[in-house]
C-alpha cells in the first residue's frame, strides 16, 4: 500500500499530465472542423457518386475514408439562400433570405440586403466555445446595411474571426467576357422599374403643379429617389460590375479591386493552408468556400485541357486538386485524426450555363432539373461527404434524407454547445446517424422552397421505407421538354414561368429517383392518404413561420452607391494590395 505522501504525489503528477495533454494536444475534447463547400457542383460530377469520365481522386478518397450521404439536400436551389440556411440551420424563409421577386440572390456588394445580424451562425457559437474561426473564399450574403463601413452583413459580424475572399460571387463579368451573367438578367428589370417610377413621378409632379390632386413633395422625392436608384443600377450593369462586385477582401479591407482572377485560386489556397498552420495548437473552424465550379470557370494553366469535358471538367478536376491540398495540409500538421471534415455543394449544377454550343455548367446525374429549380432533385440533391477517423466509420454509405442545415447542430454539438432555444432550428445533429447509433434520419418532412414559394415537399415514411415527394409547382421548361429554362437563362419561381398542380405530382423516390413517372390515384392506392398527410405537415410547418423583413426585396437588392465597398475615393475604386504584399 502506498504512503499517503506518495499517493498525493501520484495524483499531482496525474493532474499535471492531464492539464498538459489538454493544452498541448489539440482536439483532446473538441475536434478541429474543416468545412469545404463547392459552388454549383452537380452531384453527377463526382466519381464516388457515379461519374466515370471526370477524375476526382481526392474527393473519392475522402469518401472512402468516411461517410458518403446519398440523399443530402440543399435548403434552396441558388447560392444566397442556400448558404444562409447552411450557416443558420434554418430554412431561408425564416431569416428573410427567401425572395418574392425573380432575383433570389444578393446582386451587388453595394446592396443593403444580406444575412441579418440577429441570426446566430454556427461560427458565432463556436467562437464563443473558444474556436478560432475563419472563412476563406466566397461569402455572397451581403456586406453593409446603411453605410459603406457598417459591415453589418460581413462575415466578421457573423462569428468569423478571419475572412479572406470574395464578399460577392464569381460571375462572367469578373472575367470581362462578352457573355454577361448579371447584366443579362438585370438590365431589362432595372430599366422597366426606372420607366415605371419615372412615369409615376412625372404624373405626381404634373398633378401637383396643376392642383389636380394633393400630394406631398416628400412623396414625390421618395419616388424620385427610388427611380434614381434603379437608373444607376441599370447604368452600372453596363461595364461597372467588375469594379463593384469582383473584389477581394481581407477582413474589412479590400486588397484587390477588381480581382486578378488568374491568381485568386492560388491566393485562396495559400490563405487556407496558412490558417491551418497558424492554428494547429488550438481548436479551429475553417470554412473553405470555393469559387469553383461557378462560371467563368477560372482554371490554372496546368489543368486546362486535361479533362474530357472541356473547361468545366478542367475546373472540376482543379477543384478536386484543391481538396487534396487542404487534406494534405491537415495530414502534414498531424491533425487528421482530430479533424472533422465535410465536403458538399451549395446546390445542383447549372444546366443553363452555356457558351455557344458548349456546356459550362454541371451534371446532376440521374436527377431531374438543376440549379434554381426549387423542387426537382437535380437542383437540391448534392454531394455530402464526412470524415473523422476513429469516430466515424470508413467507407460507409447512408441512404437517408439529410440536409445542409444539419451541419449547424452537428458542429455545435461537436464544439460542446447547444443550438439556440429562442428560434426554430430545422437541422438535426447528424452524429447518431453517422455513427450508426440510429438507423433513420430525424427528417420526416422536408420543404423545398423556390424563393418564398413552396414548390415541393418530401415525406420520409420510415416504417415503410417509402420516400414520397409531392410537387405543387414546377418550372416551365423552355423549349418544352428540354429539361431546363434555356430561353430565360434560369428558371423562375412564379407567374407564367411555372405550372401549378391542383392535384400534386407525386413520386416515390425510393422507386423512381429520377422523378420520371408521376403517380396518380389510379396507379397508387395510397395516393390520397399520402397527399393528405403531406398537406397536414405543410399546415403545421406554416404555423411555425413568423413574418420577417425580406432581405432580398427589390429595394434591398438594388445597387446603392453609398454602400459600395471601395478601396479608393468613390467612384474611383481600384487597388492591388496583393501585389504589394507579395
Amino acid at each position: 500500500m502506498k504512503h499517503p505522501k506518495q499517493q498525493w504525489r501520484s495524483l499531482a503528477i496525474l493532474l499535471i499530465l492531464c492539464l498538459f495533454l489538454k493544452t498541448c494536444v489539440p482536439n483532446a475534447s473538441k475536434p478541429n472542423i474543416l468545412l469545404i463547400m463547392a459552388d454549383d457542383l452537380g452531384i453527377g460530377d463526382v466519381g464516388c457518386y457515379g461519374n466515370d469520365t471526370l477524375r476526382t481522386p481526392n474527393i473519392d478518397h475522402l469518401a472512402k475514408e468516411g461517410v458518403r450521404l446519398t440523399q443530402h439536400i440543399a435548403a434552396a436551389p441558388v447560392c444566397t439562400p442556400s448558404r444562409a440556411a447552411f450557416l443558420t440551420g434554418r430554412y431561408p424563409i425564416r431569416s428573410g433570405m427567401g425572395s418574392s421577386i425573380k432575383q433570389r440572390i444578393v446582386f451587388w456588394n453595394g446592396a443593403s440586403g444580406g444575412l441579418p445580424p440577429n441570426e446566430t451562425t454556427f461560427a458565432r457559437i463556436l467562437q464563443r466555445q473558444g474556436y478560432t474561426t475563419a472563412l476563406i473564399g466566397k461569402w455572397h450574403l451581403g456586406v453593409n446595411c446603411e453605410s459603406r463601413n457598417d459591415h453589418c452583413h460581413h462575415p466578421l459580424n457573423h462569428g468569423f474571426s478571419y475572412f479572406y475572399g470574395m464578399p460577392f460571387s464569381l460571375v462572367n463579368e469578373c472575367h470581362g467576357r462578352e457573355n454577361p451573367e448579371l447584366s443579362q438578367s438585370l438590365q431589362a428589370t432595372y430599366w422597366f422599374h426606372t420607366e415605371i417610377i419615372a412615369l409615376a413621378v412625372l404624373t405626381l409632379l404634373i398633378g401637383k403643379l396643376i392642383n389636380l390632386f394633393s400630394v406631398k413633395w416628400k412623396t414625390i422625392s421618395c419616388f424620385a429617389t427610388c427611380g434614381f436608384l434603379f437608373f444607376i443600377s441599370w447604368f452600372s450593369s453596363y461595364g461597372f460590375t467588375k469594379y463593384w462586385n469582383c473584389i477581394l477582401m481581407r477582413n474589412h479591407d479590400i486588397t484587390e479591386q477588381p480581382m486578378k482572377l488568374e491568381k485568386t485560386t492560388f491566393n485562396l489556397l495559400k490563405e487556407a493552408v496558412s490558417f491551418i498552420e497558424r492554428n494547429k495548437q488550438e481548436p479551429f473552424l475553417l470554412l473553405v468556400s470555393f469559387l469553383h465550379v461557378h462560371t467563368p470557370l477560372i482554371t490554372m494553366e496546368k489543368f486546362r485541357g486535361r479533362s474530357s469535358h472541356d473547361l468545366y471538367g478542367d475546373n472540376v478536376e482543379e477543384m478536386d486538386w484543391l481538396v487534396g491540398k487542404l487534406l494534405e495540409a491537415i495530414d502534414k500538421e498531424g491533425l487528421k485524426n482530430s479533424t472533422f471534415v465535410y465536403f458538399a455543394s451549395d446546390h445542383g449544377g447549372f444546366l443553363e450555363a452555356q457558351e455557344g454550343n458548349v456546356q459550362r455548367g454541371g451534371w446532376n446525374g440521374i436527377y431531374k432539373g438543376g440549379k434554381a429549380m426549387g423542387g426537382w432533385e437535380g437542383g437540391i440533391r448534392v454531394p455530402g461527404i464526412l470524415r473523422w477517423p476513429g469516430v466515424l466509420p470508413a467507407d460507409t454509405v447512408i441512404d437517408e434524407p439529410t440536409s445542409l442545415m444539419d451541419i449547424y447542430p452537428t458542429v455545435v454539438h461537436l464544439a460542446g454547445s447547444t443550438v439556440p432555444q429562442d428560434r426554430v432550428i430545422d437541422g438535426h445533429n447528424l452524429m447518431p446517424l453517422l455513427q450508426g447509433k440510429v438507423q433513420h434520419s430525424e427528417h420526416e418532412f422536408m420543404f423545398h422552397y423556390c424563393g418564398v414559394y413552396l414548390h415541393a415537399v418530401r415525406w420520409h415514411q420510415k416504417d415503410s421505407g417509402a420516400l414520397w415527394k409531392a410537387h405543387y409547382t414546377t418550372p416551365v421548361f423552355q423549349p418544352e421538354g428540354a429539361g431546363a429554362c434555356y430561353k430565360s437563362g434560369i428558371c423562375h419561381c412564379f407567374g407564367e414561368d411555372v405550372t401549378h398542380h391542383d392535384l400534386p405530382l407525386l413520386f416515390d423516390l425510393s422507386r423512381d429517383p429520377s422523378e420520371a413517372n408521376p403517380l396518380s390515384p389510379d396507379t397508387e392506392p395510397l395516393f390520397d392518404a399520402v397527399i393528405n398527410r403531406i398537406e397536414r405537415a405543410v399546415w403545421d410547418h406554416h404555423g411555425t413561420l413568423t413574418p420577417v423583413p425580406q432581405q432580398l426585396s427589390a429595394y434591398n437588392i438594388v445597387w446603392k452607391p453609398w454602400l459600395q465597398p471601395c478601396c479608393g475615393t468613390f467612384p474611383f475604386c481600384w487597388c492591388d494590395e496583393e501585389d504589394d504584399r507579395t
